[in-house]
């Protein structure tokens, strides 16, 4: 298995332009081979006394976090799936920025690429 994660700073009042936004884009990863994805609307995320993930995302008044991964059955596949994304022919239009906008400021997004190390309860 082989994990994406994200997290994002999101206005508050563009809660359902996220949802709406993400359950447009999120079928493209599901169709080149994620085994799911998954977006959560932070409900109890705390301010940290040296970092925390508001401050990841340099979240803003109003803001609120969204922590989201994608699950793939190995990083080759996910791997396709990006090339596939970033190739110059690309057209998608769930992922077209002009078609389905994202409601929030890409630029302050964190992400990266996990090897599971411990995986309990499946």
């Amino acid at each position: 298995m082989y994990i994406d994660g994200f997290v994002i700073a999101v206005p508050a009042d563009k809660r359902q332009a996220f949802i709406d936004h993400a359950s447009k884009a999120d079928p493209f990863f599901v169709e080149n081979g994620a085994i799911r994805v998954v977006e959560c609307w932070g409900e109890d995320v705390p301010n940290g006394e040296v970092t925390d993930f508001r401050r990841a995302v340099a979240a803003e008044q109003g803001e609120d976090v969204v922590f989201s991964w994608i699950e793939w059955p190995d990083k080759a596949t996910r791997d396709a799936a990006f090339a596939l994304m970033m190739a110059e022919d690309f057209d998608d239009p769930r992922l077209d920025k002009a078609q389905n906008p994202m409601p929030f400021d890409g630029k302050r997004m964190i992400f990266g690429g996990f090897e599971p190390v411990v995986d309990l309860g499946r």
